[in-house]
């Protein structure tokens, strides 16, 4: 068993978080790549060492004194190294630093300090081997990576250093310039090594146990997923769950790895395991519904015109929002009428322009609107094999006074979709929890 493990900012936000690190990944010797985000939050009001260096980076640019920001970015390491009792001479990689703070200095390199420092002092602790991300996480100048290159480097590391850590959120161009990805980056780094070093599973340690099958927000208490597969995974994520960004993700799937989100602070939490498929279920063995996510403000445009010839009046419609850049969320079709579904906020003001452009290209005897709706979605892997599910579903909102406006049902038939009033939203969320995961 080969092991990634990536924590993630508030897992090593300090001394006492690195200590608990420390205990999960001395649990397991198949831990053997570990990575490493910056110092994140210790606390609601406190700030995380990224977001301060990005703020020193500003000061420079407009000609502003950075000396108190990174006088207490400087602290923040110094307490971690000496309530843990390390070697590392960590004041001369800040000297250095400092002398190199003018507007000049590159954004991405000033930045990815707070993961690579974070690490040095991690690789200390662990006694792991530090590979600096600049080593081998290449990068191309259209920001994909070299994946070859990657796996042949880090397989090289593994054959004399069997544990290694690895700075996440940066990478190297083509003549060793830094340069970081996007936000949550090292979640990328983390999934990218997985992939490099051929492992069993990826472990993304983090500050939740795992996904929830419904917003905590809006049901007290959701239980969480034990598993789910990449395909539900990404149902969730499109509906609006707070999920892992699709970049992280897309690596491990199509290495066929298993992701698990885990908990650090509760490692007794077995999170959700992520994997390409689940088979060899009975419909009793699990929840037939997965999860149920949804977002608000939707507009609903119908288009009616008798005799419609639909698929020349929907490839018309279709041009007439793509010219508008509004990307169309869901299609109904009827004899001689159809609804497009979209983002009010990509509509804007455009939509009365749209459903004129609508009327006058299609010859519609009637363009009608529905505003303020909300999509909710029960995501699933055995709703179609389950027979009754869609009369259970409506059943329940009939009974708690849920008007539905749309329903929608995709081609894979991973989820039912809902159109409910924006009033309605939270109603028809804790009304589907509760009637199939309650």
């Amino acid at each position: 068993m080969f092991k990634v493990a990536k924590f993630g900012g508030s897992s090593v936000s300090s001394a006492a978080q690195f200590e608990k690190v420390k205990k999960i990944v001395s649990s397991d010797p198949s831990r053997h790549i570990v990575v490493i985000s910056a110092a994140g939050k210790r606390s609601s009001d406190d700030h995380k060492l990224t977001d301060l260096l990005y703020l020193c980076h500003a000061h420079l640019t407009y000609g502003v004194s950075c000396n108190d920001i990174f006088k207490a970015i400087c602290e923040r390491f110094i307490e971690i190294r000496d309530a843990l009792h390390l070697d590392y001479k960590i004041e001369d990689e800040l000297e250095n630093l400092k002398a190199k703070l003018n507007k000049d200095i590159s954004v991405d390199y000033l930045v990815s300090r707070g993961e690579y420092l974070t690490s040095r002092l991690m690789a200390e602790y662990l006694g792991y081997f530090f590979l600096d991300a600049s080593d081998c996480i290449f990068m191309n100048f259209d920001g994909s990576f070299d994946s070859e290159k990657i796996g042949s480097t880090i397989k090289a590391i593994l054959k004399d250093h069997p544990n290694i850590v690895i700075p996440g959120f940066y990478g190297s161009l083509p003549g060793g310039k830094i340069r970081v990805m996007s936000r949550g980056g090292s979640d990328i780094t983390g999934s990218i090594a997985a992939v490099a070093a051929g492992a069993d599973i990826y472990e993304n340690w983090t500050d939740v146990s795992g996904i929830l099958m419904a917003d905590p927000r809006i049901v007290s208490n959701p239980k969480p997923i034990p598993r789910i597969t990449y395909a539900e995974l990404r149902e969730l994520a499109f509906m609006g769950a707070s999920v892992l960004h699709e970049e992280s993700v897309q690596p491990v799937k199509e290495a066929g790895i298993a992701l698990n989100i885990r908990n650090t602070n509760i490692p007794e939490d077995e999170g959700t395991m992520i994997v390409p498929s689940i088979g060899g279920e009975k419909l009793s063995d699990e929840r037939f519904i997965t999860g149920i996510a949804g977002r608000r403000n939707f507009d609903i445009i119908t288009v009616r015109k008798h005799n419609m010839n639909v698929n020349q009046s929907l490839r018309q419609a279709l041009e007439i929002f793509d010219a508008y850049k509004v990307n169309v969320e869901h299609i109904t079709l009827g004899l001689d009428s159809f609804a497009v579904v979209a983002s009010a906020f990509q509509i804007g003001e455009g939509l009365y322009n749209i459903c004129s452009e609508l009327q006058k290209t299609l010859r519609a005897s009637d363009v009608q609107i529905q505003e303020g709706i909300a999509l909710v979605a029960a995501v699933g892997r055995k709703m179609s094999f389950r027979p009754g599910i869609s009369g259970k579903l409506f059943r329940a909102l009939g009974q708690e006074g849920v008007n539905i406006r749309t329903i929608a049902q995709g081609s894979d038939e991973l989820s039912i979709i809902l159109g409910v009033d924006n009033s309605q939203y939270e109603s028809a969320v804790r009304v589907l929890y509760d009637s199939f995961a309650g």
